[in-house]
């Protein structure tokens, strides 16, 4: 199987490494995962990784080890639909509603145009996040 890796792949990685030994807590929801299978076995050329199921899975255990799972109780639930969003914006207000719920300021996303109408959440990139993993 040929890996298909992204751009920032080599600086994920050394985010994920890194910020445990520098007092960092990196977190993931059912969301953030359920997207990430979505990518990673979709096809390359329909914007995917291309991965088989089975790999795609392990890498989520292997992500586990490194970061805490939020699950998406009854005040995500709640907080999602106080944020009235509808249709395909679901998606990301389910990551904000997530992170309001739990009080979770900073969101690493190379999509952080898609997370400004959401109040109380400040995006880093990957590059930007390191960057302050280093500093």
């Amino acid at each position: 199987m040929r890996l298909t890796r992204r751009g920032r792949h080599e600086e994920a990685q050394t985010l994920i490494t890194g910020a445990a030994t520098s007092g960092f807590h990196l977190a993931v929801s059912g969301q953030v995962l359920r997207e990430y299978l979505s990518v990673a076995t979709r096809p390359t050329n329909s914007n995917g990784l291309g991965l088989e199921a089975s790999y795609a899975v392990r890498n989520v255990e292997r992500f586990s080890e490194f970061t805490i799972f939020l699950d998406e109780a009854e005040s995500v639930a709640q907080q999602l639909r106080e944020l009235r969003v509808s249709g395909k914006r679901i998606h990301d207000a389910n990551i904000a509603a997530t992170m309001l719920a739990r009080h979770i300021r900073f969101l690493i996303t190379e999509d952080g145009a898609d997370f400004t109408q959401f109040g109380g959440i400040e995006t880093l990139s990957i590059r930007q996040a390191v960057l302050l993993l280093r500093a």
